[in-house]
């Protein structure tokens, strides 16, 4: 069942009552309940009722009891930003934070995602979709290559494939591999990894992400305190700056986005070659995260920054 945990500030005669929703059971739960827990308490700080539940299988029914007036989606992964949390608070006509069902639906299934930003104008990636067993049995496309699962974030179940392997990654063969059946086999592009935000439809800062624990900006260097370094602002043309800008705009609006969204991109400057990775809808709001950084920048300090979320909440997103 979910857990729930109550807290009031007596800031307001009559505050909102905001259900942060959090945990969940998706590979990402450890980020969801990373990137709640600030939230939670910035909002309580900002004189808001909260209400922090871990979401299990009952979540209607709790949401039902609980009556909030908004809720709050830090859930992170499959059931959290793929539309199906978002169905049900349309249902329930509670209004919530992030995008709705078919903008989350979208940009969660990466083959569709990267679909319609190309029909959009967008770089991407050449990929080829396919079944992880027939990924693993021999190379899809020339390496170097990536492979990873089809709605899955985080950088969970993501192999890069580097030019002397002489066979694809053979972990997609393991039994027990929990990202699913589908992966997408994508071109992997070398260079600046960079990323921009994109709040209420107006693009943020560009950050550049040193990793320093891999090749690639993985779980860990992600999430683990001192596991990359941010650039902020990044140290790129300014025509580049501005063109990442653009993109992240387009990739907001043609996927449907509303509230915060964040794309990523990698640049070869040896080729001036920009490609678009992905959008995600429900980006991370731990305390090594890219768009709360982002946001201090554009001059809104954390409490503003989440406050503004929970104001610009809605049905029928």
């Amino acid at each position: 069942m979910c857990t729930v945990t109550d807290s009031e500030k007596g800031f307001m005669a009559q505050p909102k009552h905001i259900a942060v929703l959090m945990g969940g059971w998706s590979s990402e739960r450890p980020v969801s309940l990373a990137s709640a827990k600030p939230c939670a308490q910035a909002l309580r700080d900002s004189g808001y009722k909260v209400t922090e539940v871990d979401m299990a299988r009952d979540i209607a029914a709790v949401l039902v009891e609980l009556k909030p007036d908004v809720v709050f989606n830090a859930l992170h992964g499959p059931y959290g930003e793929d539309g199906t949390i978002q169905g049900v608070l349309e249902i329930l006509d509670i209004p919530y934070t992030h995008s709705g069902v078919m903008a989350s639906a979208l940009a969660m299934n990466k083959e569709i995602a990267k679909s319609v930003m190309a029909a959009a104008g967008i770089p991407v990636a050449e990929a080829k979709t396919m079944q992880r067993a027939e990924a693993a049995k021999k190379h899809a496309m020339k390496p170097p290559y990536v492979v990873k699962p089809v709605s899955e974030g985080s950088s969970f179940g993501v192999v890069i494939v580097s030019e002397d392997m002489n066979h694809p990654p053979q972990q997609l063969f393991a039994s027990d591999w929990p990202y699913g059946e589908t992966v997408m086999v994508e071109r992997y592009i070398p260079g600046h990894e960079l990323t921009c935000a994109v709040m209420d439809g107006k693009a943020l800062g560009v950050t550049e992400v040193l990793s320093n624990s891999s090749k690639f900006y993985d779980y860990d260097a992600k999430y683990s305190e001192g596991g990359s370094d941010h650039v902020l602002p990044a140290q790129i043309p300014a025509e580049l700056y501005e063109k990442i800008q653009k993109y992240s705009e387009l990739a907001h609006e043609c996927l449907g986005c509303r509230g915060i969204s964040r794309a990523d991109f990698r640049y070869d400057d040896s080729k001036d070659d920009l490609i678009c990775l992905e959008l995600n809808t429900q980006p991370g709001m731990t305390p090594t995260s890219l768009v709360p950084e982002m946001a201090v920048h554009a001059g809104y300090d954390f409490g503003a920054f989440v406050s503004w979320m929970v104001e610009d909440a809605s049905c029928n997103r």
